[in-house]
């Protein structure tokens, strides 16, 4: 291959109409490449596949072809990135063999960056660091880079547990630590790796894609951050390479019983597993060795299913009963009602049982597992009604109905059949509206005959302190208002959604990722 125009000709002939793929072979060809990719990124998609040995970027033409040490490890990309669209920048590209069997540069102008890029991300993989300085003719994209990254979960429909991030990203390298936590009303994780190169094979490979269908999506980037210190190890933080670390509050050490050293990986916990039947996060497949990074990319995300009940929506295989264990609540405030309100943000709800003789105590039963956790995740040490509200799963299946006659004083409400189920619609747009508790409350189906200090005076007779109000300018029929505290928030979300302005239009509440 003495130039790069036959081979352009050839390539965007091959790609157009409907002519059969090439026969394998160890030349790729990389179409729809975004301005600015460097070419230290387009190596990235062929390293963990084995060695890249040679790369040509046509940059005018959005193309590149990458040439893998053999046939084998192409095949293994192009069948691997065939179901599962590599993203670059954002974008897709796409790959297919080249009607080419090896690639000549020699002779090529303006590919001197990216044999330099080449040379440097081989020396990384390889563990030469010293020649990583090549590198930096292509804007230095590696070295640049430290092992900790920062991911945002968008759209949290299904819980996204510390230990389903580690299962996701393990297959990248060594995890050392995690942390988790919300910002900016976003579920948000730091994470470190043993190597920086891992990270970026995790960034590369990620950023964008969804752990389950429509929801859940990763955002990536690099962290500032060199190091993350870990002072628990619990669901919200964990160093994998310390055992003796405490739950925190007092509380017990991780289980002895999960440690298991892995002597190559000065690691102690084992990969992640998952509860049995849960298949494995973003399709990755298993067992890949440290030596050779797991392929990057999602072969897709986790199906999610429909069941013959509406509104029933569940993810194969995971364990687990949907009722729940909520306590610390304020006997003198709180209602079957109220919780039904509340834990319906996160799920339908089908019956609540607050306890006769301990008013404090009530079970709340989800349509499926899977809510039922989500639930857990974002109301689990909010504050209600001046108490820091407790909730875990039950060791309930079921809330069962009082019998006829059993005195119960209304403590027990079946919401099976509810029209203010917010899910029961499995197209329905509340799964990618689903925030944590916040200050800032989303409005909708607002009447146009309701003004701005109709709905402010609205919120301020429930006790809520307005600190701000904004109609949106495509839909007045929407608005965003802001509270005096998240408690407040959810109180007035309590309170207000579904109030009726009557002539059969109800006001809908949720809590907003935004602020005003």
């Amino acid at each position: 291959m003495s130039n790069s125009t036959p081979a352009t000709d050839n390539e965007k002939k091959k790609s157009k109409g409907n002519r059969s793929p090439c026969s394998p072979s160890r030349v790729l060809h990389i179409r729809q490449i975004p301005s600015g990719v460097t070419g230290a990124e387009v190596v990235s998609l062929g390293l963990p596949f084995g060695k890249v040995t040679n790369l040509l970027m046509l940059r005018g033409k959005g193309q590149a072809f990458l040439e893998m040490a053999s046939v084998d490890a192409a095949v293994s990309m192009v069948n691997y990135y065939t179901p599962a669209t590599p993203h670059l920048h954002n974008q897709p590209v796409y790959i297919q063999y080249s009607n080419y069997k090896e690639l000549r540069t020699d002779n090529q102008h303006n590919q001197a960056r990216p044999q330099a890029a080449l040379q440097g991300v081989n020396a990384v993989q390889h563990g030469n660091p010293g020649i990583t300085s090549a590198l930096a003719a292509e804007g230095g994209v590696l070295p640049s880079h430290g092992s900790v990254l920062r991911i945002i979960v968008e759209n949290v429909f299904y819980p996204v547990t510390l230990d389903i991030l580690y299962q996701i990203f393990s297959k990248f390298g060594f995890v050392l630590k995690i942390v988790m936590f919300h910002k900016n009303n976003q579920f948000q994780a730091l994470l470190q790796f043993a190597d920086a190169m891992n990270a970026y094979y995790a960034k590369m490979s990620l950023d964008g894609h969804s752990i389950y269908t429509g929801c859940c999506t990763l955002r990536i980037d690099f962290s500032k951050l060199t190091n993350l210190t870990v002072k628990y190890n619990n669901d919200k933080s964990r160093d994998f390479t310390r055992i003796d670390l405490p739950f925190g509050d007092g509380q017990r050490t991780v289980e002895t019983s999960l440690s298991t050293p892995f002597a190559t990986q000065n690691t102690i916990f084992p990969p992640y597993t998952g509860p049995p039947g849960f298949a494995p996060a973003l399709g990755f497949p298993q067992g890949a060795g440290p030596s050779i990074p797991p392929v990057p990319g999602a072969l897709g995300p986790l199906t999610v299913t429909t069941s013959a009940a509406p509104g029933h929506m569940t993810i194969p295989g995971i364990p687990g009963n949907s009722v729940l264990l909520v306590s610390n609540l304020n006997p003198e405030a709180i209602t079957p009602y109220g919780l039904f309100i509340l834990f319906g943000v996160y799920g339908d709800v089908h019956r609540v049982k607050i306890m006769f003789k301990k008013r404090g105590i009530a079970l709340v039963q989800m349509a499926d597992a899977s809510q039922a956790q989500l639930a857990i995740n974002y109301l689990n040490g909010q504050k209600l009604y001046g108490r820091v509200m407790r909730a875990t799963l039950s060791k309930y299946q079921t809330i069962q109905l009082p019998r006829e006659g059993q005195e119960d004083k209304g403590l027990t409400k079946d919401y099976s059949n509810s029209p203010l189920h917010r899910f029961k619609n499995p197209c329905s747009k509340n799964f990618q509206n689903i925030f944590p508790p916040s200050a800032t409350l989303h409005l909708s189906n607002i009447p146009p005959s309701v003004t701005v200090d109709d709905l402010k005076n609205l919120f301020t007779s429930k006790g809520s302190t307005v600190r701000g109000f904004k109609f949106f300018q495509k839909d007045c029929k929407m608005a965003l208002i802001q509270l005096g505290s998240v408690e407040e928030a959810v109180h007035a979300l309590i309170e207000l959604h579904n109030h009726d302005f009557g002539e059969n239009q109800h006001l809908r509440v949720s809590f907003s990722k935004s602020t005003i």
